[in-house]
């Protein structure tokens, strides 16, 4: 299919597909005339890459482990232990968050909150 048609399918705007064709999250094959031809699949695809990333995924990360989640990409085991490695990262996250807060609390208020102790 062509990219038009990608696009319409799956809602991303064709400057969209052609950034992730450049990570080399999509293939499409380049016809004679120039225009690229997108496999069926690459719409499933596509519907994974943008659920990976409303749930935390950068595109590095998608990309890096593509090629093993389009082997197995509805399996639980495949997208378990991503998933729980993506959670130690956002509760380490968290707990900087929570230390930077605690450090902007205390300096609220005080003369020169961005004067402290030397790093």
């Amino acid at each position: 299919m062509r990219i038009g048609e990608l696009a319409e399918r799956t809602g991303l705007s064709k400057d969209a597909i052609r950034y992730y064709e450049r990570l080399g999250l999509v293939t499409g094959e380049r016809l004679r005339n120039g225009y690229r031809d997108f496999p069926e699949e690459a719409v499933t695809w596509l519907y994974y890459v943008r659920t990976a990333q409303v749930l935390g995924f950068s595109l590095a990360e998608i990309s890096r482990h593509g090629e093993e989640l389009r082997e197995a990409p509805d399996t639980a085991e495949a997208l378990a232990a991503l998933f729980e490695d993506k959670i130690r990262v956002i509760d380490s996250r968290m707990a900087e968050l929570a230390v930077l807060r605690a450090d902007l609390r205390e300096r609220v208020g005080t003369g020169s909150p961005l004067r402290g102790e030397a790093l």
